[in-house]
Order: C-alpha cells, then sequence, then structure tokens
C-alpha cells in the first residue's frame, strides 16, 4: 500500500498538528512541501497514499500576489483526477474549493471565527460528524460550496463549514488539527485578531479547549483513520 502523505505547508509554525502526529504514529511517510517557499509539486503517483493542505496567512482573492495557490489548486485537481485522498484545512479548505470552481472570499459582515465554536452538521453530514462538535477555528474567509459537492457542516456565524466532494476529498474551514499547544501559540501571535467583531475572549476560549478539545481529538483521529486508512492495509 502507498505510504507517503504529502502535507502542504503555508508558513513556517512547528510541525506537530494532529494530523502529522497521527500519520506519522500509523508509518505513513511525511512528505512535507512549501511551495510559498519555492518548493515544487510533483504530480502524484502511486507512492501517495494522500495529501493535506495546512491553513495559512494567504487568500484566495489575493491569488495573483501568491502564484503558488495556483500551483497548489492543480495538485488538487491532479489528485482528485488520481481518487487520491484529499484533506484541505480552512486555506488549505479553500485551495481544494478554489480548485473545484467553487468562489472564495470574506465571510458575512467581515465576521471572525478565532477560538472555539460549534458546528452542526447538514442531512448528508451526519454520516461524517457528531451532531454536536465544537471545534479550532481562525478564519474570515470561507468558500461557497462546488458544484457536486455536498456540504456536511455549518456553525452559527459561518455557513460553509465543510463539504465533501466525490467521495474521498474534503475541505474544512476549521482547524481540527490544531491542539491545545498550537492554538496558545495562535493566541500569542502578532495576528491574532483579538478586536474583531465575533472573535472569543481569550478566557472564553481556554474554557471552551478545555472542556471540548479531546472530542475534538477523538472524533479527528476516527476521521483521519477512516479517510487515510493504514499504510500496512489493516485500516
Amino acid at each position: 500500500m502507498a505510504k507517503r502523505i504529502v502535507l502542504i505547508k503555508h508558513e513556517g509554525s512547528p510541525r506537530d498538528d494532529r494530523a502529522a502526529t497521527w500519520l506519522a504514529r500509523q508509518g505513513f511517510e511525511l512528505d512535507w512541501r512549501s511551495p510559498y517557499a519555492g518548493e515544487a509539486l510533483e504530480a502524484p503517483d502511486g507512492s501517495v497514499a494522500g495529501t493535506v493542505l495546512y491553513g495559512g496567512p494567504q487568500g484566495i482573492p489575493e491569488i495573483d500576489r501568491h502564484p503558488f495557490l495556483d500551483e497548489e489548486a492543480r495538485w488538487v485537481e491532479r489528485c482528485l483526477r488520481c481518487g487520491t485522498p484529499t484533506l484541505g484545512l480552512c486555506l488549505g479548505g479553500q485551495i481544494v474549493a478554489h480548485a473545484l470552481g467553487a468562489e472564495v472570499g470574506p465571510g458575512p459582515e467581515g465576521l471572525h471565527e478565532f477560538g472555539y465554536y460549534e458546528i452542526r452538521p447538514t442531512e448528508a453530514g451526519r454520516a461524517v460528524f457528531p451532531e454536536r462538535l465544537v471545534v479550532a477555528q481562525a478564519h474570515f474567509h470561507e468558500f461557497a460550496v462546488p458544484e457536486g459537492a455536498k456540504l456536511l457542516a455549518e456553525s452559527a456565524l459561518y455557513r460553509h463549514q465543510a463539504f465533501r466532494y466525490d467521495g474521498n476529498a474534503f475541505a474544512f474551514e476549521f482547524h481540527p488539527e490544531i491542539t491545545v499547544a498550537g492554538f496558545r501559540r495562535w493566541q500569542d501571535a502578532d495576528w491574532a485578531p483579538w478586536d474583531e467583531p465575533g472573535v472569543q475572549s481569550r478566557e472564553e476560549q481556554d474554557a471552551l479547549a478545555a472542556a471540548h478539545d479531546q472530542a475534538q481529538h477523538d472524533w479527528f483521529v476516527g476521521f483521519l483513520e477512516e479517510l487515510f486508512g493504514r499504510p500496512d492495509g489493516d485500516g
């Protein structure tokens, strides 16, 4: 069975997220790529078991300033044609949507989701999500749902939180990969949008993380196993 997972980064944060940690523990080879830093993406071959596209500070509406995002969209298109399991997270999900021809842009009324927010599944999403899940968020853009895709989840502020395309391609607007330690780094970052509408206070974020992070973790590692299986072929 193919063992290589291509993980696409858009900034230089530590590589200690839940997706990478779980995939490495299962025995997958982690092939990190940073197109924003000039690293190339070759066409996927039979060694590629899947791909994860992470979040980042760039945006699809500014794709002319960030031409590497077009390269990543072409990578997604090739993965979809090959049936390669694909997961896009926040900006990564927006790249998947863009590759499928959907619009991406700022959300309603300039609202930001920065903290831990409840998402609820649509009818189609009940096969993927529990009835209630509180997840880490850090965004103010959203994707439209591409033609042929199914909307899976929504939140009170953003209707388009997740979609599925063609069985094994997923786009999430949220960040289930982020650990509590990782989110604390975000809280302390220069870009943290504390004064924007929709943002939770740090105290609220900390309380929600303590209450809900374990459930987010448990759901996400189960989702990863369902999407990527195991490299020994037993999953």
